[in-house]
């Protein structure tokens, strides 16, 4: 499912105003990407529920590469495996079923590290609107919808209309002009890539928002809007869910949708991601890909990989980091390595 969101929007100016303690480099860009609760004394460890940029010593990465390798090692035979694809959509449709909107979580993240979801230069006015093509992603820690990837459904989308609501968006194009495609009258249209029910959110408003129903992994089917028209892509662990050896089609395709100097934003598991390494064995389908009890399947990529999957779709590096962080329940005194990817990648400008 896919939403287009046209919003009026009066909270973004408080939007704003959380962002300007970042915002301190040119372009109105956060100074730091990530966290800044550092752990500097061991004693402090269960003193936060989480701690950032943290250092694995080489003790945690051969203990880390030994679990892997350890819950790899018996996969699912290959004829067992077909189902987990072809029947991939039925998987997530029980998820939804069991859980609604549990996982969809606030988050209060999204603008400070992905400022580029708002325009620059933004002019406040009394009535204006802009149009979102958004989606959604899902999250126990952040769990995500394979089959119909292209969809502004869940929890980011309506993130995204609230931030908008109240003042409303300087639009270049001519309001009053027919559309001929979801989005159009919009200056800056985002695409967020997921999966959801966002349709039945008590936020969730058809005058603002176009949500769509499109399997991403199907090379044939067509967008409800023309290629080169998005300014932003948004794929939250999103990409994760869908079979390692058809990501790099899914991100190539989606990536004919940027306008030039377009911008792909992607947060997503990390190698070695304490989700990885909790895995018991024989949920293992091929390197690094895993299905967990529900029948819902993961990928764990690398910094690498992710450079190979959007530099081979012909977008340039803007960031590409690896969000290492130390997650800590205080109550059982345990605490969990946990590894993601952020990224972002631009499409060339035309040459002059």
């Amino acid at each position: 499912m896919h939403i287009l969101q046209s919003l009026s929007v009066a909270n973004v100016a408080k939007v704003f105003s959380r962002l300007s303690t970042r915002l301190k480099t040119f372009g109105g860009r956060p100074s730091a990407p990530l966290g800044s609760r550092i752990l500097t004394n061991h004693d402090d460890i269960f003193k936060h529920n989480m701690w950032d940029h943290v250092q694995w010593t080489e003790e945690d990465k051969e203990k880390a590469r030994q679990k892997a390798k350890d819950n790899s090692c018996a996969q699912i035979p290959l004829n067992e495996q077909g189902k987990f694809y072809t029947e991939a959509h039925q998987y997530w449709d029980k998820f939804y079923e069991m859980h609604g909107d549990k996982f969809f979580k606030d988050r209060k993240w999204l603008f400070l590290e992905f400022p580029e979801l708002l325009p620059l230069n933004t002019k406040i006015r009394d009535k204006s609107e802009i149009l979102l093509p958004l989606e959604s992603s899902i999250d126990l820690e952040t769990r995500n919808h394979q089959h119909s990837c292209t969809t502004p459904c869940h929890r980011h989308a309506i993130d995204c209309q609230r931030a908008c609501q109240g003042a409303a968006l300087e639009i270049n194009e001519d309001e009053t002009q027919t559309s001929t495609f979801p989005g159009q009258p919009a200056s800056h249209r985002i695409l967020e890539v997921g999966c959801g029910m966002i349709r039945d959110h008590p936020d969730y408003d058809d005058s603002v928002c176009y949500a769509f129903v499109h399997d991403i992994c199907e090379e044939m089917a067509s967008f409800p809007f023309p290629s080169q028209s998005l300014d932003v892509i948004l794929a939250v662990f999103v990409l994760s869910s869908i079979h390692p050896e058809r990501i790099q089609g899914v991100v190539k395709r989606l990536s004919t949708y940027l306008k030039h100097g377009g911008i792909f934003l992607f947060r997503d598991y990390g190698r070695y991601d304490f989700a990885q390494l909790r895995f018991k064995k024989g949920r293992c389908l091929s390197e690094n890909f895993y299905t967990r009890g529900d029948g819902t399947c993961v990928y764990f990529f690398t910094k690498e990989e992710v450079h190979a999957l959007f530099s081979n779709a012909g977008l340039e590096e803007i960031q590409n980091l690896e969000d290492r962080r130390l997650q800590v329940n205080r109550g059982k005194k345990v605490a969990m390595h946990r590894v993601w990817m952020q990224s972002k990648y631009r499409k060339l400008d035309l040459p002059t």
